[in-house]
């Protein structure tokens, strides 16, 4: 078994090229040995391209020790048509005759049928082999098909006596321009985030106070789905999220306000005043098949998210900045995994209790 996870190990390395890069489908790596040696690797490409399978499988020189070799792979071959064949009818013809897999995928359109293909051509099939650090690796994956929602990760960065922000008073008139209290390393590492996410959030008050534009500028990457709640219709029209560089998706109770917006890249979403609005956006992300959405504020989002358990991890930057005085820092409750110095700031992970 120990000879097994040595090799799962390898292709969780290398399902992490593709993170950020293949949805809707799940980042997988896969390795193909023979002898003890590796003579074929591959990992997911973007969307509509072939699987992890497939590129390990074109990347064995010579074809004819497929017949006599192992496939390693993080996620379960899948068993229907796509954009792409099946996987598992692609190892079963090759001949290949052993597969261990590290998970079983929960998506109704798999689950189980690729094993049972493999199993069905005479393919010994052993699975589970480092299964939770295989579902931690596709964990946006298995919550869109398990919880029938994106994985929600929350972000913010606070001052070392726990304000996220200035008061608004003071800041109107002491500090007009954004107040940044995590440091430059730590900005560089949001935006990879994003560039890692389908989707990013934030309230009206943040983009009333920050005017941010929610982008992938510092790292290099896909930009995410911008998205942004204005319940009122209080977000001037000449605000970067409005101007029509990505596409962009705002939840308001006033669709008037955004009737003469310039742009074909703003969907309007309504809200039912009626409806918790956490779970009306949950809602309606899913059905537009978005995997996972990091929320970067401000308070009064991220509390409310966290008060309604829809959340799965948070990721809180803390500065070596005192404020003295502001809004309060989120009050967040789960299992710290993660603490790390970035730059001269502290990165802790703290992950749902559920889990």
């Amino acid at each position: 078994m120990k000879i097994h996870e040595f090799y799962i190990n390898r292709c969780l390395e290398l399902a992490k090229n593709g993170l950020g890069n293949t949805y809707p489908n799940p980042s997988v790596g896969c390795v193909i040995v023979h002898k003890d040696k590796i003579i074929g690797e591959g990992y997911t490409s973007a969307a509509g391209g072939p699987h992890a399978e497939v590129n390990a499988i074109n990347a064995v020189a010579n074809k004819e020790l497929l017949r006599s070799s192992t496939i390693y792979v993080t996620l379960e071959p899948c068993s229907h048509y796509g954009k792409t064949p099946p996987c598992a009818n692609l190892i079963a013809d090759m001949g290949i005759p052993k597969a261990v897999i590290g998970a079983t995928d929960s998506n109704k359109a798999v689950s189980g049928k690729g094993i049972q293909k493999l199993e069905d051509s005479g393919c010994e099939v052993i699975t589970g082999v480092l299964e939770e650090a295989c579902r931690a690796s596709n964990k946006r994956f298995f919550c869109f098909h398990e919880k029938k929602r994106p994985y929600i990760i929350l972000k913010w960065a606070e001052s070392q006596d726990g304000f996220i922000a200035p008061d608004p008073e003071q800041r109107s008139s002491l500090h007009p321009e954004p107040v940044w209290l995590s440091g430059k390393a730590s900005r560089q590492l949001v935006h990879k985030w994003r560039s890692e996410e389908q989707a990013i959030l934030v309230g009206t008050t943040t983009v009333l106070a920050d005017n941010p534009s929610l982008t992938t500028r510092d790292w290099f990457g896909a930009h995410a789905l911008r998205v942004f709640i204005d319940k009122h219709g209080k977000v001037p029209q000449k605000s970067h999220l409005l101007d029509g560089s990505t596409p962009t998706l705002v939840f308001t109770e006033n669709e008037a306000h955004y009737n003469n917006s310039n742009t074909n890249q703003l969907e309007v979403c309504i809200l039912n005043k009626e409806l918790p609005y956490e779970q009306q956006l949950i809602k309606a992300l899913y059905a537009r098949n978005i995997q996972s959405m990091i929320i970067e504020g401000g308070a009064t989002t991220l509390k409310g998210f966290i008060e309604s358990g829809l959340w799965d991890e948070a990721r809180i930057f803390k500065s070596p900045v005192s404020l003295d005085h502001g809004i309060t820092a989120p009050d967040i409750n789960g299992r710290k995994r993660v603490v790390s110095q970035i730059g001269s700031d502290t990165l802790t992970v703290i992950t749902h209790s559920e889990e």
